[in-house]
């Protein structure tokens, strides 16, 4: 699903939960290419000229997520929960945490083991970042999410600085395993962490 799509998505969810109290939801979906910046995102963190990205067929958003800059595109799975935080009484912070433990039991599932760092939030694989976490609250309603790289190209993260980091890299699945990982049985392990953490209304699509 292109990301504007999924954009307008969340936020029909959103505004229905507000004015008709209806059920949470939980997307999983992947993009075509896009890089996106986040609120605190700075156009110096792409390092490839517009025109040129553009070029190889991939958009670039601002979006109002927290974070910096970042890529989605075919391979990497991502997830977007559409929750009423002050409902279920969680803190945003419990939230995020939340969001990384479901990559890190996910990516444990393929036979990655990796980690939190104090360096920026996701999951990490000793310097390289290989899952994201960027959300936004509006009105205690929690809408974008997180992306795990499962088998997508690496090669347009090199065009821009990852989460506006310096010295860190980026990893998948793939890249770690060195063979392709199976797309559906990683949605499917996530959908059942879904499930185990969020059940109760959510319905996942």
């Amino acid at each position: 699903m292109g990301y504007r799509q999924a954009h307008d998505l969340q936020l029909q969810c959103v505004q229905n939960q507000l004015t008709e109290s209806d059920g949470e939801q939980v997307l999983l979906l992947e993009h075509p290419p896009v890089f996106t910046l986040g609120s605190s995102g700075k156009k110096n963190n792409l390092l490839k000229p517009t025109k040129d990205i553009i070029g190889e067929g991939a958009e670039i958003v601002h979006t109002e997520r927290g974070g910096d800059i970042t890529y989605h595109g075919p391979g990497q799975l991502v997830v977007y929960p559409i929750v009423n935080l002050r409902r279920r009484k969680l803190s945003i912070s419990s939230f995020i945490e939340l969001l990384e433990e479901m990559m890190l039991l996910t990516a444990a599932d393929a036979g990655v083991k990796a980690n939190r760092d104090k360096r920026n939030r996701g999951i990490w694989v000793g310097d390289n970042k290989i899952g994201s976490v960027g959300i936004r609250i509006r009105h205690g309603i929690s809408f974008h999410g997180l992306s795990l790289n499962v088998n997508l190209s690496l090669e347009p993260f090199g065009w821009i600085r990852p989460c506006g980091l310096f010295g860190v890299g980026v990893s998948s699945l793939k890249e770690e395993l060195g063979r392709d990982v199976s797309m559906q049985q990683v949605k499917d392990n996530m959908r059942r962490y879904i499930h185990h953490f969020l059940c109760g209304e959510v319905a996942c699509q």
